[in-house]
């Protein structure tokens, strides 16, 4: 008898693996949705100015000998998921806040700066970052300098330099030094003095100049 039902649960158990492997008709998922699904309910929301449809899907599990279902819900999105970084972190990151702030396409936004659409496209998903002769006017896109604060001679000639897109080279032409004491400048290795200190703080107080003039 034993032996019996020993092959009795295994052909039980091949005849529902063969139905498994089986393609599952539509009237099939039909009532599997009804016995799993609970509820759905789609909501719009809206962040940074964008419109999305989010549908919430609860499930429906319910143990043997409990008297009310057991109710499991899971939310996620449907459709094209527009991401929308909160917290921006990269340059890429504030050029998209942006453009989805202002409505605009990718082509729009690389018409102004002076790039093509991938440029964006790419900056956006933080797959490259953009080269310092675009930093200007990207500046300009967004309205505000989205490089981190600095501190001490060393960052902020850095800040600085970046934000006018220029290299060492180029910077330490104007400052009328050689390109390896501004390089040593930057990393923090020696300061500015004598004359040099002058030419340095005219060069950084062009920056406040300029963000005072954005501002107002």
């Amino acid at each position: 008898m034993t032996c019996l039902n020993i092959d009795s649960a295994q052909a039980l158990l091949a005849n529902l693996r063969q139905r498994l492997d089986e393609p599952v008709s539509w009237e099939q998922k039909r009532r599997l949705i009804e016995v799993l699904v609970g509820g759905v309910r789609v909501d719009t929301v809206e962040e940074c100015g964008v419109k999305q449809s989010r549908t919430t899907v609860t499930y429906r599990f319910s143990e043997p000998k409990q008297p009310m279902p057991l109710v499991l819900p899971q939310s996620y999105i449907i459709g094209s998921v527009i991401r929308i970084p909160t917290e921006p972190h990269t340059i890429g990151d504030h050029i998209r806040n942006q453009r989805l702030r202002r409505k605009m396409l990718q082509r729009e936004v690389a018409e102004q700066i002076g790039v093509e659409k991938t440029s964006v496209f790419n900056w956006e998903g933080n797959r490259t970052i953009p080269e310092l002769r675009y930093l200007p006017a990207i500046i300009s896109f967004l309205g505000y300098n989205p490089l981190p604060a600095a501190e001490g001679w060393g960052e902020r000639l850095v800040r600085r330099r970046t934000t006018l897109g220029l290299t060492q080279k180029e910077v330490a032409r104007q400052l009328n030094v050689d390109q390896g004491t501004l390089a040593r400048w930057e990393r923090g290795e020696r300061e500015p003095a004598g004359t040099f200190l002058g030419q340095v703080k005219r060069f950084l107080q062009d920056e406040n100049a300029s963000a005072a003039r954005r501002v107002g």
